[in-house]
């Protein structure tokens, strides 16, 4: 039987089909061995790495002599995300005879892996300043850490949330670092630690609570000048607004967010008013003291008046850290939601402002909405009424100052030129004065104790009231602080002003009793009838307190005197510069009163009056005030106790007594008079104010001191404001 050569070809091919299942067989279980053969050879290289990166005291030398450490914990590596990868996968450059080449061994390059994330870091601030050749610019390594890299929501992670805020203040809190590179927030990591955020994620474990990455990015970190980066100027509130939705949308309206939306680079964000890290709670004191000037960056012309107003000085002086904090400027405009006061919606806007008022004084009306919180006095377009009650009040000032100034020192300079020309007469003579036993009495007892409540409520009203004028100053705040606070200041100041209205009722009151009980003399002892005429006479009688034609004489004869051309006048009872005291404190409980009053109830007194007036009451009582208290401590004290025949104090008004020698030295004609009407016993008096002398010095010099200490805080205070 013979063979077909199909037959002879079937199993030739047979066996090619078998020999190439058999190679595709064996190709198969060599791939697939392939991983088998691979794993032992990364777990060899590992190993024969650790053969001496295990031991814990392998190190090498360092740039500048530093010692770094060469040992990796094996049991942490095959922890971390690269457990699974041999170490020539990050370290491939390393030569072949690594362990002793003494070459320096190659960067990682994480790009490698990475390219994404490398590819956006080159094109940050860290990865830009790392090219320029910042050495310490951070890299990878600085964030994530190295042979020990853990899932980055792992609580271990160093860019785990909770953790990321130390991780970046390794470099951001180095001081060496931050003067270098001159990093513009040095303390940032303090200042986050303390901010709202801070403490919500650190303290609370508020992990929505924003840390660093949230609002500079992640790989992308780049400087606030770059237009991409999300702290640009453009682009803090969209930063802000991630977490906080609502806000954003509202500050859009607003209109400080109408002028971002215009590239207007003065209109603020979010970092302008809040700060980037030192962010806290709006609802705190210590933001509210701030926020003023936060404010004043942009509106100084409106700073500068709103400090004129109690609201900004007492805020000053720090009466926003209690409870009853006044009004700063986001209570009356706004916070997210500013707009301009033609605006509707504006809380300023007609149909809105009484309302806002309200939010602190509860009966406000529209005429109390007329008040003009940042009134500029000086400017008589705006502001006339309030210019030209700026200027009477500036010129009374300048010209009472003027007078009596000059007045003052002439009579200084009168005084030490006769005590230089016979200082023996004149020492005799002021002995001859205090040791005088012949004592008469000049002040009743109730005329003391007014005095005595004029001196408490004075000083009270001046301690109280001196440091909101001058509320830049230290000694201002000092002061506040000691009372603690201006909440407890004002009280006592309003205790003061009561003070004050009760002597000044108590003194009309018992004169208008005086003149009730002696009203028969206006009656003509003839025919019975009222003479009017008779008034004018008991007013220009010598024991009253009223101006004459005799005091009109005394002034010009004193003057005459100062100047050496012509004798010492001869005072009766009472001197034309006492009498001008007296009637100057009729004008000052007025002027300072009644403006003090509408101040003080400003609600009730705007019912019959327009707001405006608060502005001009302030205007006259802090200029009345401040002509009182400057007048007293000046003109006052040395027409009283500066003067050389009366230093130290002359305590008349403590014993109402004034000696024989002094009547003769100064009153002449007044112990004349007495003596012509058979009078002068009536007065003569003698009891046991040797006993008690010393107790009333001791309080008049208290009372002085205050005055002088007083005198010169104010002088400290307007002269540092003028040099600035």
């Amino acid at each position: 039987m013979t063979r077909t050569p199909s037959d002879t070809q079937a199993p030739a091919a047979g066996k090619r089909r078998g020999g190439g299942l058999l190679l595709a067989l064996i190709t198969g279980l060599l791939l697939l061995a392939a991983p088998l053969q691979g794993a032992p050879a990364k777990a060899a290289a590992k190993e024969s790495c650790f053969d001496c990166h295990s031991d814990k005291d392998l190190t090498k030398e360092g740039p500048s002599g530093t010692t770094v450490p060469l040992f990796v914990d094996a049991g942490r590596f095959g922890g971390s995300v690269h457990a699974s990868l041999s170490c020539k996968t990050c370290h491939a450059e390393l030569h072949k005879d690594h362990p002793g080449d003494g070459n320096p061994v190659p960067k990682v390059k994480c790009g490698t892996c990475h390219t994404e994330q490398d590819k956006v870091y080159q094109g940050s601030i860290h990865g830009m300043s790392k090219a320029m050749g910042a050495s310490a610019a951070a890299n990878c390594t600085d964030c994530h850490g190295n042979h020990y890299i853990v899932p980055v929501k792992q609580a271990d992670s160093p860019v785990y949330k909770m953790n990321l805020s130390r991780t970046c203040s390794k470099c951001h809190a180095n001081k060496n670092l931050t003067d270098e590179y001159k990093m513009k927030y040095p303390q940032v990591a303090s200042q986050y630690q303390e901010s709202i955020h801070g403490k919500a994620l650190l303290v609370k474990g508020l992990i929505v609570a924003p840390s660093c990455n949230d609002c500079h990015g992640v790989h992308d970190i780049k400087r606030s000048v770059d237009r991409s980066s999300p702290i640009n100027h453009a682009n803090v509130a969209k930063t802000c607004g991630k977490c906080h939705v609502t806000v954003e949308e509202v500050y859009n309206k607003s209109v400080h967010g109408q002028l971002l939306a215009k590239g207007d680079p003065r209109g603020p964000v979010c970092i302008q008013c809040h700060s980037a890290h030192q962010i806290e709670t709006p609802v705190s004191g210590h933001f509210k003291a701030g926020s003023d000037m936060v404010c004043g960056k942009c509106h100084a012309d409106r700073l500068e008046h709103y400090r004129d107003t109690y609201h900004g000085k007492a805020m000053a002086l720090g009466k926003a850290n209690t409870a009853s904090a006044v009004a700063a400027c986001y209570d009356c405009h706004g916070h997210h939601d500013v707009l301009r006061a033609a605006d509707p919606n504006s809380r300023l806007s007609p149909g809105n402002i009484v309302n806002t008022c309200k939010q602190c004084h509860a009966n406000a009306t529209v005429s109390f909405t007329k008040y003009a919180p940042h009134a500029n006095p000086m400017d008589r377009k705006n502001y006339p009424v309030l210019h030209y009650v700026f200027l009477i009040m500036t010129t009374l000032l300048v010209c009472t100052f003027s007078l009596f100034g000059a007045h003052t020192l002439l009579w200084l300079i009168r005084s030490v030129w006769l005590y230089r020309h016979d200082s023996k007469q004149f020492r005799e003579a002021k002995i001859k004065i205090q040791e005088d036993d012949e004592q008469f009495t000049r002040f009743q007892p109730f005329e003391r104790f007014l005095h005595i409540l004029v001196v408490t409520s004075f000083l009270l009203l001046t301690i109280t009231g001196m440091p909101l004028k001058f509320y830049y100053t230290d000694w201002a705040k000092a002061i506040f602080r000691f009372f603690g606070g201006a909440d407890v200041a004002r009280t006592l100041h309003h205790f003061g002003a009561v003070i004050t209205f009760v002597y000044f009722a108590l003194h009309v009151s018992t004169t208008l009793g005086h003149f009730w009980r002696n009203r028969g003399f206006l009656k003509d002892p003839e025919t019975g009838a009222i003479r009017l005429n008779r008034i004018f006479k008991a007013m220009a009688h010598p024991d009253s307190m009223i101006p004459t034609k005799q005091d009109v004489k005394d002034f010009v004869a004193h003057n005459r005197w100062f100047f050496g051309k012509g004798p010492r006048p001869e005072f009766d009872r009472w001197t034309y510069f006492e009498k001008f005291d007296y009637l100057a404190v009729f004008w000052g409980v007025f002027a300072i009163g009644v403006s003090g009053l509408i101040m003080w109830f400003p609600e009730f007194f705007s019912k019959f009056m327009p707001g405006w007036m608060i502005n001009v009451s302030l205007i006259v009582h802090s200029d009345e005030a401040l002509l009182a208290a400057g007048f007293i401590f000046t003109v006052h004290f040395f027409n009283t106790h500066f003067r050389l025949e009366k230093f130290p104090m002359d305590t008349v008004i403590f014993s109402g007594r004034i000696s024989k020698s002094e009547m003769l030295h100064e009153r002449k004609r007044w112990y004349d008079r007495l003596v012509a009407e058979g009078r002068l016993d009536s007065f003569r008096v003698k009891d046991e104010w040797e006993a008690w002398k010393g107790i009333a010095r001791s309080a008049g010099y208290i009372f002085f001191s205050v005055g002088l200490v007083l005198l010169f805080l104010i002088i400290y205070a307007m002269t540092s404001r003028l040099a600035h």
